[in-house]
């Protein structure tokens, strides 16, 4: 799974979510570690708590956290909260 794959994966789990993800740090070559990082933004996320936004993606991702991604960080934002945080 690349970071593409896991883009696709939360934005077709997630109501109209967009999704970037990036490897937040150099890979090592001799150890693949599959540390990820995610900014999401979805209207999904309004009323809930971080930990239920974050449950959410987790949920879009489904087995392919327990198989596929070492580790993801997340930062997510409904729409508004985004605008506010890149404003």
């Amino acid at each position: 799974m690349n970071a593409a794959d896991i883009e696709a994966a939360i934005e077709a789990g997630i109501e109209d979510a967009e999704a970037t993800v990036s490897r937040p740090r150099a890979v090592d070559e001799e150890f693949e570690d599959a540390h990820y990082a995610a900014e999401v933004v979805s209207p999904a996320f309004e009323g809930k708590r971080l930990v239920a936004q974050h449950q959410l993606v987790y949920d879009a991702l489904g087995e392919a956290m327990t198989t596929d991604i070492h580790a993801i960080e997340l930062k997510t934002y409904t729409p508004e909260e985004y605008t506010e945080e890149t404003a």
